[in-house]
């Protein structure tokens, strides 16, 4: 799956790069995903991140960190919740320390963080900064921000407007879960039960079921998943998307395992390999990467796939008859009996889990427990009818294979062998242009048989072992050729590489910011709690920029009626197919209430005219 071309040896030259960003929940995932081809990774501390329950240790983020490096991979840090005062102090001396660490950059959401005394460490504005407008984004790019995470919302012509005005660096959104508000401008986890999302404590309350009633009491929909969406995939949108102006591909999934962040970012590293290679295009960091699986989508986590507006507005969006992973499609019961069903052209295991809808449309699951050609015993037959329609949410066979999977990554090097008055010359070159140069002064015996003697140099000094360094290229030219032994011939490479990777820690040049924090005129000057200012400096950043904060976030006021919880682009009345722009019937009469599992009620409000629903608190 993996290119290996002289392409690749382009990689790291100056000029626009582009890179597939990878989450990674802890060490062990984020050095997978490294071998696995990204380019760069995004992690959390123990604090401060977005993801509660994906924080990891300044040790760990060392470790991390130079093994990222080594292949000029980017390490970013979450540091995206909203902060309290008494947090300031302390989240400054830890931006430092990834500073001093090497952390190629911080993602931030508080605007607060940045009147703290920062190193030049490289600022990305979170997607919960509601990176949505134009007006929005130049304010970021003035104020000394490298990045912006733009919204999962965005259509191709929207973003391609986005590039047209602004010079800053945009990262999208292009594989992974998909949330059903515009990122942090959700406060329903916050009002059902106190778990902040702008806090890194978001409890999924758009994973629940919920009711849905007109203002006459009818019910349009009852006990279902209506706020939960299915998972994005853009992999067949890669070339336009670099196109309308994105250089980082990211991944969503920092809670995922190691086979989901395994199996997609080899999948992405193919697509986007491909991709640059037409384009005559670089990727941003350096290294061959081989695994010995097939990478496939389908068949880790998934709840069924959707582009959602990169090609402006699409019609069911949600998985309301589910939440959880369906897998892949594997084909329609033919027959059942009191144990068995039958599917033609089995494609299922022994140990393999299932799933399919129930006669109540609910889905169901059960494990395979033995297949025989045709003929699939399921630990459960109940709710198995001929005509259901199988899906695999487990692959054994497949998920084995990737716990095993041998993955490597090698970055291509050169050698040259040549003959001097000092001595036998052995040069090993980088893309980088760096060099390792090991001199033998030794007066080796001339070979007998010349041949095999080049033969054998050419053979051992292009192995590498248990390094990080593949011999692509290897170029000998001597008058007289001397007979060394394999084991000879074995330290001199080995002492090459051990240089040579000396020489490249050395090198390596870290990634700094070179524009301060400016002040430059905030494009709105009035602030309620969707600004998600929940400090002093946050507030104090704003009024420097002629804004005035006339309401602290949502999670320090006391009195929740009446406050918009949700903002979506996504639109309960299309998902049931009763919107106005395509149909003239009308079978409800508005407004809309909505109710949750708790029979808590919350307004349904749309505005059809720039197609956006909220959902508003009611007591």
């Amino acid at each position: 799956m993996c290119l290996k071309s002289d392409k690749e040896l382009k990689t790291g030259s100056k000029g626009l790069e582009f890179e597939l960003l990878i989450p990674a929940n802890n060490k062990n995932i984020a050095l997978k995903a490294i071998k696995a081809g990204a380019d760069a990774i995004y992690i959390g501390y123990s604090k401060y991140g977005a993801r509660v329950q994906a924080g990891n240790s300044i040790e760990d983020l060392i470790e991390i960190i130079e093994f990222a490096h080594q292949y000029r991979v980017k390490v970013y840090i979450t540091l995206n919740t909203i902060l309290k005062n008494e947090e300031l102090l302390k989240i400054e001396k830890l931006i430092w320390h990834l500073y001093n660490i090497k952390a190629d950059g911080i993602i931030i959401q508080d605007m607060g963080i940045l009147e703290l005394n920062l190193p030049p460490i490289p600022i990305i504005a979170s997607t919960q900064c509601h990176n949505d407008s134009i007006e929005k984004i130049k304010f970021l790019e003035k104020t000394g921000v490298k990045r912006v995470i733009l919204p999962r919302e965005l259509s191709l012509k929207q973003i391609q407007e986005i590039r047209k005005h602004t010079n800053i660096e945009l990262e999208c959104f292009i594989h992974g879960a998909l949330c059903v508000s515009y990122s942090g401008q959700c406060y329903l986890s916050y009002a059902i039960g106190g778990r902040s999302a702008n806090r890194g404590e978001c409890a999924q309350p758009c994973r629940k079921k919920y009711s849905l009633k007109d203002a006459q009491g009818k019910y349009l929909v009852k006990d279902k998943y209506i706020l939960s969406l299915k998972d994005l995939n853009l992999s067949n949108h890669i070339e336009e998307l670099i196109k309308a102006g994105i250089t980082s591909f990211k991944i969503e999934g920092r809670l995922k395992n190691e086979a989901y962040v395994v199996n997609t970012t080899s999948y992405y590293r193919h697509v986007i390999d491909n991709v640059l290679s037409v384009l005559n295009l670089n990727r941003s960091s350096q290294g061959i990467s081989s695994c010995d699986f097939e990478p496939d989508l389908y068949k880790t986590f998934n709840r069924g796939y959707t582009n959602f507006y990169i090609n402006e507005e699409k019609n069911n969006l949600a998985t309301v008859d589910y939440t959880s992973s369906i897998g892949e499609f594997t084909g329609v019961v033919q027959n059942v009996k009191k144990n068995y069903f039958s599917l033609s052209n089995n494609i299922l295991n022994n140990g393999d889990g299932i799933c399919f809808f129930n006669e109540n449309n609910e889905l169901s699951g059960t494990n395979i427990n033995k297949t025989e050609g045709n003929t699939i015993f399921p630990a459960e037959i109940k709710g198995i009818k001929q005509g259901t329609k199988i899906y695999r949410n487990y692959n054994k066979e497949f998920d084995n294979k990737l716990q095993k999977a041998e993955i490597t990554r090698k970055i291509p090097v050169s050698i040259r062998v040549r003959e001097t008055k000092f001595g036998y010359l052995f040069f090993m070159e980088d893309s980088e242009g760096n060099c390792a140069v090991n001199i033998i002064s030794k007066k080796y015996e001339q070979a007998i048989n010349k041949e095999k003697a080049l033969t054998t140099m050419e053979l051992q000094l292009s192995k590498s072992g248990g390094n990080i360094f593949e011999v692509f290229k290897t170029d000998i030219k001597l008058n007289n050729i001397p007979f060394i032994k394999v084991s000879g011939l074995n330290e001199i490479r080995r002492i090459l590489m051990n240089k040579l990777i000396r020489i490249r820690k050395k090198n390596f040049k870290q990634n700094i910011s070179e524009t301060p924090v400016l002040i430059t005129p905030y494009p709105k000057q009035e602030l309620d709690y969707k600004a998600n200012v929940y400090n002093d400096k946050a507030e104090l950043f704003y009024k420097k920029r002629g804004a005035k904060v006339t309401e602290r976030a949502f999670e320090s006021l006391k009195n929740h009626k009446n406050k918009e919880l949700m903002v979506s682009k996504y639109c309960i009345k299309k998902q049931l197919g009763i919107c106005p722009k395509q149909t003239n019937i009308k079978k409800y009469t508005e407004p809309f209430t909505l109710i949750d599992e708790f029979n808590k009620e919350y307004l349904v409000e749309f505005n059809c005219k720039e197609c956006v629903m909220k959902i508003i608190s009611m007591d």
